[in-house]
């Protein structure tokens, strides 16, 4: 097990017209495709590329309107998972495992669904099976600050969970997706998903963090419970399990990995 965090590859690819960013953290392991949640790009899961190398060729895409990615034509489910099975198709991902935080636990899971002989196995990041989130909040930040300093003032608390969003464009400073944006596409996350999550049956790991605000213990329980061949953790974390808690997180995910996926190669 590596302790040093690989410098990944930013590299890009065309799907319909759009340029999608990814990062791929290389090596000859095998391959895990890792999709954020709102606000965030695949940078994320730097700690986690370091943490499962050499054995797992951790690959993070830049979703839709995210980092260093474009916008797409709408924030849809469909285009979500299109946009998540167009890269494993583009670099030939053999069965990867997919991990997804929170809007991307619902794309990795719809992907399993919708497309199970692209997925070997699930790991979801304190997301539920019925979710109603409202991310409006997010209205209020700022478009652009004359400073990085200024921007992360105006940001207040919520600063501390954007900073890999950040940029510096020829008006000034700002972030790397429009709100607006982040409110329509939690408008289609939202809804009662149980078919899709019930859909797959391959092995499938339900991480979450006992303080979330966004899953309940219960509800989580019941998502184990229901669907075969799912085990469940818990990590004293809130709802970025994957951030609060980086060494529990990779912990986890390894050993569910070597336990569980390994196993049945």
């Amino acid at each position: 097990m590596s302790t040093s965090q690989p410098e990944p590859l930013r590299a890009a690819m065309t799907v319909e017209g759009r340029r999608l960013s990814y990062l791929d953290f290389g090596g000859q392991g095998r391959p895990l495709l890792a999709l954020h949640g709102h606000f965030n790009e695949g940078r994320t899961f730097s700690h986690l590329a370091g943490a499962l190398s050499p054995d797992w060729r951790v690959v993070a895409l830049d979703q839709r309107g995210h980092g260093f990615s474009d916008r797409g034509p709408d924030f849809s489910r469909e285009g979500y998972v299109r946009d998540a099975a167009a890269l494993i198709a583009h670099l030939g991902l053999e069965r990867p495992v997919v991990l997804g935080h929170s809007m991307g636990g619902v794309n990795a899971y719809q992907l399993a669904a919708r497309h199970p002989e692209l997925v070997s196995a699930l790991v979801v990041e304190d997301i539920g099976a019925e979710i109603e989130d409202d991310l409006s909040f997010c209205l209020a930040w700022p478009h652009r600050a004359p400073t990085r300093a200024a921007l992360v003032e105006q940001l207040g608390d919520s600063a501390r969970y954007l900073t890999d969003a950040v940029r510096e464009y020829p008006d000034g400073w700002g972030l790397a997706f429009r709100p607006e944006d982040m409110v329509t596409s939690v408008g289609q996350v939202n809804g009662d998903h149980w078919d899709d999550w019930l859909a797959s049956d391959c092995p499938a790991l339900l991480v979450h963090g006992t303080r979330s605000d966004t899953l309940t213990e219960a509800h989580a329980k019941e998502m184990a419970a229901r669907r075969p061949n799912t085990r469940f953790a818990q990590l004293a974390t809130g709802h970025t399990v994957h951030e609060t808690d980086p060494a529990g997180f990779a912990a986890t995910v390894r050993t569910f990995l070597e336990g569980t996926v390994t196993e049945g190669r």
